[in-house]
């Protein structure tokens, strides 16, 4: 049942000591929270201000250790409407201060009882602010946070063990196994073929929710499979791991594309898309994530604030045309930050063909200004999209 407020277990008895170390040697002490034991991944960080609910069970987090920017974490609890996925996929969390208790009428439990319940292990009390800018100036690196391990150098050596990023194929542990059908929630006009390479509950919300039939597929979904539900449209999704590793999707990529069926990827999915159009990828040194990333639309120069989780990026030229057998792409998104390649779009006989976002649109966490391109979606699948951006 919902509760106003919820005390955290321990909260105001025994302190279980936790022990950070990073894989160049650099540790920090603070307290346990969640599970107790170890856990390794890539410690990276997340500037989004409220969401946690929705970052943690995002499968893009499949692999890494979450620092939270935001040093006051947990004060909303946890609740199931909320939840991106069945489970928490991030490996672990890291916060500052940890909400003694979790205050909102729609919290089920605290944060630390979710990720006890997970088996995922947690640590407060840590200075989120040097580690960040460590990680910043270092680069997103291996981590490990252990509850039963007090020397550092020891817990190093394991750290050591755990296999990088850069590398990792880790599409088949987060897709499902067998396909589900989401149906149009008002009058339908399309369907949907969607590949989840690890999507998020809120997406095939957000198709269904314009008229759209959704297919979602697992990851190792025939081009064959596809043709036989007679589909409008392909959506790539989301996902975890090094863009390097999806030959088997790059190819689907490349048979849809061949296939002139209209094409909508995002994060995981855009590096796909840009993979399947000879692009390269590369890691970036400490990624983006959190909800509040500025992105520019090259076509209209408007800047959008959005909501990213990637540390892979395309290598594509930010001016002109690149010639592809599909027809011509441009890059038509870029992060303010940095000047990342942001988002894709191809183009055919004046049309566009596919197009693509490193970034998050259905908003789960994250802000709105991104969800237009879901209607952008319904457009080039009636044939309405011209190319060079027109909506």
């Amino acid at each position: 049942m919902p509760t106003d407020s919820i005390s955290l277990p321990g909260a105001s008895g025994s302190f279980v000591p936790a022990l950070l170390v990073l894989e160049d040697g650099r540790h920090f002490w603070g307290e346990s929270f969640g599970a107790t034991g170890e856990t390794f991944g890539e410690a990276v960080f997340s500037t989004a201000m409220t969401g946690y609910e929705e970052i943690l069970t995002d499968p893009s987090c499949f692999g890494q250790v979450v620092v939270s920017t935001t040093p006051h974490i947990g004060n909303t609890g946890w609740n199931g409407d909320d939840a991106e996925s069945d489970r928490i996929w991030a490996a672990g969390h890291v916060v500052r201060d940890l909400s003694r208790v979790a205050s909102n009428w729609r919290a089920e439990k605290s944060l630390p009882q979710a990720l006890a319940e997970a088996g995922v292990v947690g640590i407060s009390g840590v200075d989120t602010r040097a580690l960040t800018r460590h990680i910043r100036e270092e680069g997103a690196m291996r981590v490990g946070i252990s509850t039963t391990e007090t020397d550092p150098a020891t817990l190093l050596e394991r750290v050591l063990q755990h296999p990088p990023m850069a590398g990792r194929d880790l599409t088949a542990e987060v897709t499902i196994s067998e396909p589900r059908f989401h149906p149009a929630t008002v009058d339908k006009r399309f369907t949907v073929a969607a590949i989840d390479l690890g999507i998020k509950y809120r997406t095939p919300y957000r198709l269904t929710e314009r008229g759209i039939d959704v297919h979602l597929l697992p990851a190792d979904t025939t081009f064959e499979q596809i043709q036989a539900l007679d589909v409008d449209g392909v959506f790539f999704s989301n996902g975890p791991g090094d863009p390097s590793t999806g030959g088997r999707t790059t190819a689907l990529m490349r048979q849809v594309l061949a296939a002139e069926l209209p094409v909508f990827g995002i994060c995981f999915g855009h590096q796909m898309f840009g993979r399947a159009l000879g692009f390269d990828t590369y890691k970036l040194k400490y990624g983006h994530r959190g909800g509040n990333q500025p992105v520019m639309d090259l076509t209209t120069r408007k800047v959008e604030i959005t909501a990213h989780n990637h540390g892979f990026a395309i290598d594509a030229p930010l001016e002109g045309h690149t010639q592809t057998p599909y027809g011509q792409v441009r890059v038509t998104h870029v992060c303010l930050n940095d000047q990342v390649v942001e988002g894709l779009e191809l183009s055919r006989d004046g049309k566009v063909a596919g197009f693509s976002v490193q970034y998050h649109p259905e908003a789960a966490a994250g802000p709105h200004d991104a969800s237009y391109l879901f209607d952008r979606f319904v457009s080039l699948m009636a044939g309405q999209l011209d190319a060079e951006g027109a909506r």
